[in-house]
């Protein structure tokens, strides 16, 4: 039977999954998602060929019992063979692990301390790897981290300027959707030539949305810092803010912590400026002014952080964009390069219109489109961590 790694990403109310086999276990078999866990539980699946079906029972509510469906599924249907390993997305990483690791007992447990640092996010990534640990004990679990990528960083891009006993404490510039970036990363030859080892920066723009600055394809600078927050104006969360706005909530408004948790990271944003959506694709179709002055903002907010970045590379060779804006939102490429001119960049309508690789015109910096796959990076990673 055919060997195999499942890759799982999963959040608060979801999983992702993929399968992924082949002789070198880099071949995508199929992918899918069971989406409202705690609710009304939704699965869906596809693979070459189209839609796969399955139907979840009403008592699918939990990562565990998701999980324990979704093995069954995989087993009854033939699409599951011999599985070598599980492969995870982990959002943090801390300062110790700047690559990916296979899971044990003391593994675990360091990364349970890291829950404070990603309380959104670092509990429901273990709760998968605890279910799966129960479901199939004997099955190798790998962590990778969206946060590994950017362990290259000089000292200067990750600081705070806080006391340094804070820093001691785990307060710093960490960075996130390193698992894309890396991927990026690795194609950028391809699409570059010799310009990949230059200056590059990567636009990963979607619900989460963030900037990372390449040089020699290594990570030096990012527009997200100690948490998923920080930087680009995104479809719920705020992006960067003065902090004293949450000071005046905190004092003049009273508002609690988890209240104040729930408008940066929920119901801010393109959500929050528009008061229409958090989906790009509804406020680009809407004709409401509130829709327009939401991707203004987002606008303004890519370029500013992309000049930045380009201060930190001291000049820009490439522009690249992915994630689901990035890939597919011509016209928001279109009003972010419009806006890089004095960085050497000039777009090809017709060629942003078309989705090409390169989407500019010959200058001194080029702007590209590459989309991403997180998860081909998480079983690349995994398959070689468990296999001889």
């Amino acid at each position: 039977m055919t060997r195999q790694i499942l890759v799982l990403n999963a959040g608060s109310s979801s999983i992702k999954f993929a399968v992924f086999g082949g002789p070198r276990l880099d071949r995508r078999i199929l992918q899918g998602m069971i989406s409202g866990l705690g609710t009304q539980a939704v699965f869906t699946a596809g693979n070459a060929d189209g839609p796969l079906a399955g139907t979840l029972p009403a008592a699918v509510h939990s990562h565990e019992s998701a999980l324990a469906w979704l093995f069954d599924w995989l087993e009854a249907g033939g699409h599951a063979g011999d599985l070598a390993a599980a492969g995870h997305r982990v959002v943090h990483g801390g300062t110790t692990h700047d690559t990916p690791a296979l899971l044990d007992a003391a593994t675990l447990q360091a990364l349970r301390k890291l829950i404070p640092l990603a309380p959104l996010h670092q509990p429901h990534n273990l709760a998968a790897i605890d279910a799966l640990a129960k479901l199939r004990p004997a099955l190798p679990q790998v962590a990778c981290f969206d946060t590994a990528f950017h362990c290259s960083q000089p000292a200067v891009a990750q600081a705070l300027a806080l006391p340094r006993e804070f820093a001691a404490q785990g307060l710093r510039r960490y960075g996130f959707h390193g698992l894309s970036y890396e991927y990026v990363a690795g194609r950028l030859p391809e699409v570059l030539g010799t310009r990949a080892e230059g200056r590059v920066i990567v636009a990963h723009l979607g619900n989460g949305a963030s900037l990372c600055a390449l040089r020699q394809r290594r990570s030096i600078a990012t527009s997200m810092g100690f948490s998923t927050l920080d930087g680009l104006v995104m479809g719920t969360r705020c992006g960067s803010i003065d902090p004293g706005a949450l000071l005046h909530l905190l004092r003049e408004r009273r508002m609690p912590a988890q209240e104040l948790e729930d408008l940066l990271y929920r119901r801010s944003g393109l959500l929050g400026v528009s008061g229409i959506s958090n989906d790009m694709r509804t406020l680009l179709g809407s004709s409401d002014p509130k829709a327009a002055e939401a991707i203004e903002l987002f606008v303004y907010r890519a370029a500013q952080e992309i000049g930045a970045l380009a201060a930190a590379l001291e000049g820009l060779d490439a522009l690249v964009f992915t994630g689901g804006i990035g890939e597919n939102a011509a016209p928001v490429r279109a009003m972010i390069c419009a806006k890089l001119g004095w960085l050497g960049i000039t777009l090809d309508e017709a060629a942003n219109t078309r989705h090409d690789r390169c989407i500019t015109q010959p200058g001194a910096a080029s702007a590209h489109v590459i989309a991403t796959d997180e998860e081909a990076v998480i079983a690349a990673h995994t398959a070689r961590l468990v296999t001889p």
